[in-house]
């Protein structure tokens, strides 16, 4: 069976997560969460996405979003694919990145196994799309995103994470416009 879920609704409300391959804990600098906010921003910006939640964990992010043009799964392709090269030209290229080697060589090793990436692989291919149907099933993954930090204890307030959308929810300003559920 295949692992790839589907956008059936193309004008529907999507929730959907993606980790890094072997779940690499690459966002715990800064530098590199920027580029996933910077990603974000240019795809509302340019390319018609809608955020209505995020949240960058340390190795996965959660995306609450929907596409104007009625191409959900292309506009999170773009975004991923940029975001993957972006991310593995700035762990090469950081002289500070004690776990550059490791890091790239597990890239490679991932492409390797994959039959339609050459030479790095930094997402896992599933993205999990699920499409939000109902008042009900909207306010529980926007809950699950925010919490998620909470969860794992980097924070004690969904709003003191400062790569998430929850700061906006709480009345503040985040770093990625966002359109409110």
């Amino acid at each position: 069976m295949s692992r790839k879920y589907k956008f059936h609704n193309k004008e529907g409300l999507y929730f959907a997560s993606f980790a890094t391959i072997y779940w690499i804990d690459v966002f715990t600098r800064p530098l590199y969460n920027e580029i996933i906010v910077d990603s974000m921003n240019y795809c509302k910006s340019n390319l018609g996405m809608e955020v209505y939640c995020w949240c960058i964990m340390t190795n996965h992010v959660h995306l609450i979003y929907k596409a104007k043009d009625n191409n959900p799964e292309i506009i999170l392709g773009r975004f991923k694919e940029h975001t993957a090269k972006q991310l593995i030209k700035s762990i090469e290229s950081n002289v500070q990145e004690s776990r550059k080697e490791w890091m790239l060589w597990m890239f490679k090793r991932a492409a390797a196994k994959s039959s339609n990436v050459k030479t790095n692989q930094f997402w896992q291919h599933h993205n999990k799309p699920i499409e939000l149907w109902s008042a009900e099933v909207i306010e529980q993954k926007a809950d699950y995103i925010h919490n998620n930090p909470v969860e794992a204890g980097f924070v004690n307030e969904p709003e003191h994470w400062k790569y998430s959308s929850a700061i906006d929810y709480a009345g503040g300003k985040g770093l990625v416009s966002i359109e409110y559920l």
